[in-house]
């Protein structure tokens, strides 16, 4: 009696646990649709639809270099990148607890704009649903366990769409003919080495700094001050993204690893790790 009491319990809670999984992944992806729609309906038209080598005459010499190095003549300009990767997010800010993830992020061009979809593992069949985008002028970062409970949702701040439209500028190099001075970045120099990179999106503008190896390829970008959330404060700390493995695309060459990290007093706290397992592109018109 009492071992059918067990099983018929076990078995109930294995189906209302089944059950929020599957409610929970049918209710964030319609919401993830949405969200993408905002994304694709806050896009504008371009005046420009390939890249010509002609535009570089003013811009830095490693900038000049980097462009001549990832980029063919008349380069269909991007218009939207969607990436798929995996990799590992450290789930503690002050020691490490990396925990497996896998994502989708659509980054479109023709308006600064990006939404980044990840499932992160904390256990069989236990994700943490998350969403990390700057869409209309505007950041968002939210994650929900199961799809359903809020553990994370940051207040939509001018601090947060800084941060934001700061990573869509880092990111770049997978779409790299956003980095173009036609496509709003302006460029100024630093050293052979190094150049200061400037996008400005409404009210907001964010500055970082690209570093390039000798080949030409972008290898770090840095910033003095991304805002970090820190006991509900957000406090501008040093940030600095990597990038390796480059690879050519659609006949450009883009990085195909990568990790980002804050540069805290105490060290370099590296608290995204992963890889691209596909990229397709759409281009202007």
């Amino acid at each position: 009696m009492w071992l059918k009491m067990i099983l018929f319990t076990i078995l109930g809670l294995v189906v209302i646990i089944s059950g929020a999984i599957f409610f929970g992944s049918v209710r964030w992806q319609t919401e993830t649709l949405e969200v993408q729609r905002r994304l694709e309906t806050s896009a504008s038209p371009t005046q420009n639809n390939a890249y010509s080598s002609e535009l570089l005459e003013r811009l830095p010499p490693p900038v000049q270099r980097f462009f001549r190095v990832v980029l063919p003549e008349g380069q269909p300009l991007i218009g939207k990148a969607t990436i798929a990767h995996e990799g590992q997010f450290n789930m503690e800010e002050t020691g490490e607890r990396w925990a497996p993830f896998t994502s989708k992020q659509i980054s479109a061009t023709s308006a600064p704009g990006f939404l980044w979809d990840a499932r992160i593992r904390m256990g069989p069949g236990i994700n943490v649903f998350v969403h990390d985008g700057y869409i209309g002028g505007e950041g968002l970062l939210y994650g929900k366990l199961l799809g359903l409970m809020s553990v994370v949702n940051e207040p939509q701040t001018p601090e947060l769409a800084h941060g934001e439209l700061m990573r869509y500028l880092a990111e770049a190099a997978w779409y790299p003919t956003a980095l173009l001075p036609s496509q709003g970045v302006h460029w100024e120099a630093i050293d052979e080495s190094s150049a200061y990179a400037t996008l400005t999106d409404g009210s907001t503008r964010v500055t970082l700094e690209f570093h390039f190896n000798e080949e030409g390829f972008i290898t770090s970008v840095r910033s003095d001050g991304r805002f970090r959330s820190v006991d509900g404060e957000q406090i501008a700390t040093p940030w600095e993204g990597r990038f390796w493995a480059y690879q050519e695309q659609d006949g450009m060459k883009i990085p195909t690893e990568g990790e980002v990290a804050w540069l805290l007093p105490e060290g370099r706290a590296p608290y995204w790790r992963a890889r691209i397992k596909h990229i397709e592109y759409d281009w202007t018109k």
